[in-house]
């Protein structure tokens, strides 16, 4: 019996989980299975995935499709590990993912777990402009991955989650999929009174998206699921959430402003500019690249305001 088992879920993504499984193929740390499951795909991963059965543990399961949540569930079930890793199709992992994560649940003794991501040096530069702005202190993405989430407790992202298979048994997994299903899950295994952590060493690169449109897609989607998980868990909304929809809405009114009264008008387009000449700093800092850098501010901005969009929308059908 293994004491790992990834859960992964996979929808139209051949490419993406065969890297996914390549870097699974060269842990250090070798105890464990691997669940893949074929969430309907039109494009199916099942030859790619028949291809490392005799290299490691290796399950494919096909379902209708459903969504990534209760695709995870179909996973726990017929998981034999004591723990279950989840990853996104997307994520590929460093040789050491899995000993670092074996050597911190023995000294910390977690019932749940999460990691954070960050970008591969073979990612385009588009992936690390997103990257960036899915990781900053400048954005809502600064949150993401911490000890603390706006000030709250830490819940773990299901791009990086792991639990243990009592959270399963009481839990009983995902109750919805789509629309931050990975936060609500995260709230229960805390409610049930299960120690959680982060644990800041057991990082995985994560592609997310390959265009700004994909991205903006994405965004949209992930600002109408915190105003879905308000309506279940009101004290989960926070001002720092609001965040994305004001500074949508002072680029767009920034124009109108103009025609009513210059000295605002002014006072707003050097706000923006510093905001977007640290982002410019920070990210030549860290990618150590003027494009990319140029290509967070509007990474940024497409995060903001498509996750602002998304939010809005939501909050008026609420």
């Amino acid at each position: 019996m293994p004491k790992y088992s990834f859960i992964i879920p996979v929808y139209n993504r051949p490419e993406e989980i065969n890297e996914l499984l390549e870097s699974l193929g060269k842990q250090t740390f070798g105890d464990f299975e691997v669940i893949v499951i074929e969430d309907g795909s039109k494009i199916n991963c099942e030859e790619i995935c028949k291809s490392y059965q005799s290299k490691f543990d290796l399950t494919y399961l096909y379902k209708e499709n459903e969504g990534q949540g209760f695709a995870r569930n179909s996973g726990f079930k017929i998981a034999k590990g004591l723990f279950f890793i989840q990853l996104d199709s997307d994520a590929i992992l460093p040789e050491k993912y899995l000993k670092v994560v074996d050597e911190s649940l023995a000294l910390n003794q977690l019932d749940a777990f999460g990691g954070p991501d960050t970008a591969h040096s073979s990612f385009s530069d588009v992936q690390k402009a997103i990257n960036y702005s899915m990781t900053s202190f400048f954005t809502t993405g600064g949150i993401r991955g911490k000890s603390n989430n706006a000030g709250g407790k830490f819940h773990p992202r299901s791009f990086n989650f792991g639990i243990s298979r009592k959270v399963w048994e009481v839990t009983k997994g995902y109750n919805w999929t789509r629309k931050a299903e990975d936060i609500e899950f995260s709230i229960r295994i805390i409610e049930n009174g299960f120690k959680v952590g982060l644990i800041p060493e057991a990082f995985i690169y994560h592609k997310r998206r390959t265009s700004f449109r994909q991205f903006a897609k994405q965004l949209e989607f992930f600002g109408r699921g915190r105003i879905n998980l308000g309506k279940f868990f009101p004290k989960e909304l926070k001002i720092i959430h609001f965040f994305p929809l004001c500074f949508s809405f002072c680029l767009i009114l920034l124009p109108i402003i103009f025609l009513l009264n210059s000295s605002i008008f002014i006072f707003g387009l050097t706000s923006f500019l510093i905001y977007f000449g640290l982002i410019f700093i920070d990210s030549f800092y860290v990618n150590k690249s003027f494009k990319i850098a140029f290509l967070s501010i509007w990474a940024c901005i497409i995060q903001l305001t498509s996750y602002g969009f998304g939010f809005f929308k939501e909050m008026i059908c609420k």
